[in-house]
């Protein structure tokens, strides 16, 4: 198989009314176990998980804290490796690509939003949205492009509600609005795959509606494959299907 999987060139083209899990799947993982260690002793935490996403499907992972969602995301997403089992891209695997491919991918194809956020409290909203574009092109052929990255920055932060605080760092904002700068940061590379962490966990319960909204607004109109795990049932019912995790294990899905 080929070292690497180049990053899409043509956008997504829009989902059906309704997702077919039936449908190839986009991104998938197959006989996935993994564990951490408290001293010496290993800890599993997902037990042999298998699991699939279609084109433009929007699915949501429940279940308790400690039964392996978040691990499940960081897998997929090739933040960390699985001990057993492999995860796949378009049928291709890919976490055993090399470490420049894999980088690649978490550059091109997916996108992270994080409970905590993750911005730089240093930069505004716009450097934090351009981050990403910075760290894949090297400065210099940033530099070079910067006038186009600005104006394509500044349309996703327009998108997510935010053009009024462009210029404003994180500590000036709301919880919502760090959590709709996040999405921008995620969707400045033009991923095919969002991966979102408890996206509404710090948010009450209206600003997590309206993070909820728009996250089914990109799918909706964008046709992206999200993922998102949550603990709120009536958040997860927005999605397409729900999967439930216990003890590191698929139980059932809606």
């Amino acid at each position: 198989m080929p070292a690497t999987l180049a990053p899409p060139t043509t956008a997504i083209a829009r989902p059906l009314p309704t997702a077919e899990p039936t449908r190839p799947a986009h991104v998938a993982v197959r006989a996935l176990a993994k564990s951490y260690r408290t001293g010496s002793d290993p800890v599993p935490v997902l037990r042999g998980v298998d699991f699939a996403v279609a084109p433009g499907e929007m699915v949501s992972i429940v279940g308790q804290s400690g039964s392996g969602k978040s691990t499940l995301l960081h897998l997929m997403g090739l933040l960390d490796s699985p001990d057993i089992g492999e995860v796949t891209l378009r049928g291709e695997r890919i976490d055993d690509l090399p470490e420049r491919a894999r980088d690649r991918l978490r550059n091109h194809v997916f996108g992270y939003v994080f409970q905590f956020y993750h911005l730089l409290p240093e930069l505004d909203v716009l450097e934090n949205v351009l981050a990403p574009l910075m760290i894949r092109d090297g400065f210099f052929a940033y530099l070079r492009n910067r006038k186009a990255y600005r104006e394509q920055a500044e349309a996703i932060v327009a998108r997510v509600g935010l053009s009024h605080r462009v210029r404003h760092k994180p500590k000036q904002l709301s919880g919502g609005e760090m959590q709709r700068t996040a999405i921008a940061r995620a969707l400045v590379t033009k991923p095919e795959v969002l991966l979102a962490d408890e996206p509404t966990g710090n948010l009450d319960a209206n600003t997590g509606a309206g993070i909820l909204e728009l996250l089914s607004e990109l799918n909706r109109d964008d046709g992206l494959s999200i993922v998102f795990v949550t603990h709120d049932a009536s958040l997860a019912a927005r999605g397409h299907r729900t999967v439930k995790l216990v003890d590191g294990r698929v139980e059932e899905a809606d």
